[in-house]
C-alpha cells in the first residue's frame, strides 16, 4: 500500500480546490490540480497506471506543495500528507532529484549546519534549561543570519543554542518523510521547551510531529509575548507602506496569518497584496528543482508588489525571503524584502531600549 486509504478516500472530487491551486491556474489542466493529482494517486494505488508513467512523475514534481487546497476543501482532505506519501514512493531510491539529494545530505549533518555560524554570526547562546528556544533554520544560518539576531534583539532571554540540527522539513517534502519525522523528534529533544521558529514551513512540520503546543512561529510568539514596538516606521517623513507575503505552510497548515498583519499594522501602514495568501513560487526546493515554473509564479507576484507602491514586503519564511529578494533585485526595484523580525527591529530603534521584551519579565 502506497497511500493511507482513509486519506485517499476522503476526496469527493468536488472541485473546490481547483481555483486555489497555482499550477492549475498556470495550465488549466485537470492533472495539474489537487483533484487531478489525487485521481493519479488512486490510479497508482490500484495499478491502473504503471509506476514509471510519465504523468505520475511530472505531476509529483510539478506540485508546489503549498497546501492552498486544504483550507477550501469541504471534505477536509489532508493533501500535504498525501503528497508526502506520493513522493516517498515516487522518489525512492535514485528517483529523487539530484539537487534535493545533495541538500538533504547537507542538512542531515549538524556539524555542517554549525559552520556558517563561525563566519556569518547568527544568534548563539547557551542552551535553555526548559524555557523557549529559537530554532536556527538551515538556510537562515548561512543566508540570513540577521534574522535570528533580530529575534534575540526583540526578545531578550530567548535561547539560541548552536548545537541543533535540521527540523527535517526538507526531507519530508522531498520523499523521505520517515527521516523527516526522526529529525523533528531529535530536534525536540535538543530544544526541550517551546520551540520558536522564524520559518513557517518548519513550524508546520514540527507541529505535526511534536504537537502544536510545543511550536510557535515567530509572529505568534511575538504577539503572545507582547513584542509590539511603539511608534511608526517612517520613510521620507511618512508612515512606511508595508506588504506581506504569507508562508503557505504557516497559513494553510497552521492557520497563522492574522498575527504577522497585526504586528505590521502596529508599526506601519499595512497594504494587503491581492495574492498575499498565494504561493510566491519558492516552495522549499521547488525554485531549485523547477526554476522556470517558479519564475513564472514569482513574476506575477513582483508585478503586484510593484503596483502596490510599498516600501517593504515582509516574509515569514526564509525561502520566500530569498525568492522575493531575487525577483525584486532582477527588476531593480526600490522595494526591500525583509523578514518580519527585521522589520520590527528597524521599528524598535524608534523606541526606548527598555521597551524590548525580557522573557523573565513577560512570563513567557
Amino acid at each position: 500500500m502506497i497511500f493511507s486509504k482513509p486519506l485517499l478516500d476522503r476526496c469527493i472530487s468536488c472541485g473546490y480546490c481547483l481555483p486555489a491551486c497555482p499550477t492549475y491556474a498556470m495550465t488549466g489542466e485537470e492533472a495539474s490540480s489537487p483533484r487531478g493529482r489525487i485521481s493519479l494517486m488512486r490510479a497508482l494505488e490500484t495499478g491502473e497506471l504503471p509506476e514509471d508513467d510519465g504523468t505520475l512523475a511530472e505531476q509529483a514534481s510539478f506540485c508546489l506543495g503549498c497546501r492552498a487546497c486544504e483550507p477550501v476543501c469541504p471534505a477536509g482532505v489532508e493533501y500535504g500528507n498525501l503528497l508526502e506519501q506520493w513522493r516517498d514512493h515516487q522518489w525512492r531510491g535514485g528517483q529523487r532529484p539530484l539537487q534535493a539529494r545533495l541538500l538533504m545530505a547537507a542538512v542531515a549533518r549538524p556539524w555542517l549546519l554549525r559552520l556558517p555560524g563561525l563566519v556569518r554570526r547568527h544568534a548563539r547562546t547557551a542552551a535553555s534549561a526548559g524555557g523557549p528556544s529559537l530554532m536556527l533554520g538551515c538556510a537562515e544560518r548561512a543566508l540570513f543570519p540577521r534574522v535570528s539576531r533580530a529575534v534575540r534583539t526583540l526578545v531578550r532571554g530567548l535561547a539560541a543554542p548552536p548545537r541543533q540540527g535540521c527540523c527535517g522539513a526538507l526531507h519530508a517534502h522531498n520523499g523521505d518523510s520517515a527521516a523527516g519525522e526522526r529529525m523533528a523528534k531529535e530536534l525536540g529533544k535538543t530544544l526541550p521547551g517551546t520551540i520558536v521558529t522564524t520559518s513557517g514551513g518548519c513550524a508546520a512540520h514540527l507541529a505535526a510531529h511534536l504537537g502544536r503546543p510545543r511550536v510557535r512561529e515567530a509572529s505568534e510568539f511575538f504577539v503572545e509575548a507582547d513584542v509590539l514596538p511603539l511608534g511608526t516606521l517612517s520613510v521620507d517623513g511618512r508612515p512606511a507602506r508595508v506588504a506581506l507575503q504569507d508562508s503557505c505552510h504557516l497559513r494553510n497548515g497552521l492557520g497563522v496569518w492574522r498575527q504577522p498583519r497585526e504586528l505590521i499594522r502596529a508599526v506601519a501602514e499595512y497594504v494587503e497584496l491581492p495574492s498575499a495568501a498565494a504561493c510566491c513560487g519558492a516552495a522549499g526546493t521547488y525554485s531549485i528543482l523547477r526554476p522556470r515554473d517558479s519564475a513564472r509564479i514569482l513574476a506575477a507576484k513582483i508585478d503586484e508588489i510593484e503596483a502596490a507602491g510599498v516600501d517593504y514586503v515582509v516574509a515569514v519564511n526564509p525561502g520566500c525571503l530569498r525568492q522575493l529578494r531575487a525577483g525584486l533585485r532582477k527588476r531593480r526595484s526600490r522595494v526591500e524584502a525583509v523578514h518580519l523580525a527585521e522589520l520590527l527591529v528597524i521599528a524598535s530603534k524608534q523606541v526606548r531600549p527598555d521597551r524590548q521584551t525580557d522573557l523573565s519579565e513577560s512570563g513567557s
